[in-house]
């Protein structure tokens, strides 16, 4: 049997789902914002602004919407974690509305995105430490050096929830402060001259706007971060809409603000070709080529941070369905530092197949592929999670939905699940497709836990 939790009900130490306690809380409101902040700002920030330059300054509206639409989940999160305040927000959430397949699927999807992810981010860093560091044309060596950015955060988790948060906490500061900088003092460098064209794409401008907000989706991921590790955080019911709002925010002025910085320092022509538009904009303002330099230190403490705390979600939700008995018995246990150890190792060691598939001969490999469904199945928890606010709300009564708060609560919920069906769309068609049927290949695994479970309820039922 799963347990529900009510609007208005808090308990002043929550537990699982299964009765057991979650791990130990370590977060405050700090680093619970800290983790936001570093799972949503990666090292995307770095090549954002050239990836939609092509389109032009109509890009910048993408980013407003789409910082718009995040501020809403991260309310939405809030509201579901005041229900619910456990770890892995966003499978308890769908399991407690629509049942336990519901709650299956969503933490299947979430889990799937995020080691994907996590191989992708590892790979991401190899760019940035070759500028630091030549590292030649050797794929073994590469491959290393991706394999030790997955690992380097990996052992940080083994270590327990309490040093993962001063990782966390190390490598946003040291992340945001340099794009801060560069998002505040380089407007004061800026030439309109090299804005270019408002809409350069050749489409419409309602066109245009949906095809860079394709390229942005990724950007946000990680809104949700301190949802999914309630459990570790300390007075979860307020802290975790607090550090949801906050983070998100502050990251969407990091983006907006740096990439109106980086339009307006680097030559639109030259933006469009530049690999790395922060250190042009960063050589635009000082002048020499020292930024390159900058640049990459800073990206190499941001993608790791970023590691840092995707690989502790990547635990949490698995953890949590693991305690109802729908993800295999290993993910719920607990090391000696709160963390889930077998989930943490789980995704270690599946991000490590695909960095080997990804330098292996043909690059051109399986890895690519499930890179392009991370948004899909991202978002699947996303639209479930809005389904499921959308559901209690209808269900409840005066004594359970407060009237004051319930059209505002209805507006965000709505809007959030309109937002994540759109992410969903924009993923495009191949996309959608892979990432169907990635997420349906869960369904055996749920049926033979599910079955496995009844069968031994049946039979205690039958001996009592």
């Amino acid at each position: 049997m799963t347990t529900t939790s009510t609007p208005e009900t808090t308990e002043p130490e929550p537990t699982s789902p299964a009765g057991a306690t979650t791990p130990g809380r370590k977060f405050g409101l700090a680093a619970a914002t800290a983790l936001v902040m570093g799972n949503i700002i990666g090292g995307g920030i770095f090549t954002l602004p050239a990836a939609v330059a092509p389109y032009g300054t109509v890009s910048l509206l993408a980013f407003v919407i789409l910082s718009v639409a995040a501020v809403l989940l991260a309310l939405l999160f809030g509201k579901l974690a005041r229900r619910s305040p456990v770890t892995g927000g966003l499978y308890v959430y769908p399991r407690d509305a629509f049942g336990p397949f519901a709650g299956f699927l969503s933490a299947w999807s979430y889990w799937t995105m995020c080691w994907v992810s996590i191989a992708a981010l590892a790979v991401g860093v190899v760019g940035y430490v070759d500028v630091l560091i030549p590292l030649g044309d050797s794929k073994v060596v590469l491959a290393l050096v991706a394999l030790a950015a997955l690992w380097l955060p990996a052992a940080a988790n083994f270590a327990g929830t309490r040093y993962v948060g001063a990782v966390q906490i190390v490598s946003t500061v040291l992340k945001f402060v340099p794009l801060l900088l560069v998002a505040t003092v380089g407007l004061f460098f800026v030439d309109t001259d090299n804005f270019g064209p408002f809409n350069a794409s050749g489409e419409s401008a309602p066109g245009a706007v949906a095809a860079a907000a394709a390229l942005l989706l990724y950007s946000f991921l990680g809104v949700e971060s301190a949802a999914v590790s309630a459990g570790e955080v300390k007075d979860p019911e307020r802290n975790v809409g607090r550090a949801s709002v906050l983070g998100t925010v502050a990251s969407a002025v990091v983006y907006i603000l740096g990439t109106i910085a980086v339009f307006g320092l680097v030559p639109h022509e030259d933006l469009v070709e530049s690999g790395a538009p922060f250190a042009d904009a960063v050589n635009s303002m000082a002048g020499g080529s020292w930024g390159g330099t900058v640049i990459a230190l800073v990206a190499v403490a941001s993608i790791v941070g970023c590691l840092n705390g995707w690989v502790l979600l990547s635990a949490q939700m698995p953890y949590a369905a693991a305690r109802d008995g729908l993800f295999p018995k290993p993910f719920a246990r607990i090391g000696k530092g709160g963390v889930p150890g077998f989930g943490v190792l789980a995704t270690a060691v599946l991000g490590t197949l695909l960095i080997v598939v990804n330098y292996a001969d043909d690059p051109d490999t399986a890895f690519r592929v499930l890179v392009l469904i991370t948004t899909f199945t991202g978002c699947v928890p996303y639209l479930l999670s809005a389904a499921a606010q959308l559901y209690w709300l209808a269900r409840g009564t005066r004594e359970r939905v407060r009237p004051a708060g319930l059209a505002r609560d209805l507006i965000v919920a709505a809007l959030s699940f309109a937002f994540s069906f759109w992410l969903i769309a924009g993923a495009g068609y191949a996309a959608v497709y892979q990432g169907a049927l990635f997420l349906f290949a869960g369904i055996p695994v749920y049926v033979w836990l599910r079955g496995r479970q009844e069968g031994a309820e049946d039979e205690a039922e039958a001996t009592a």
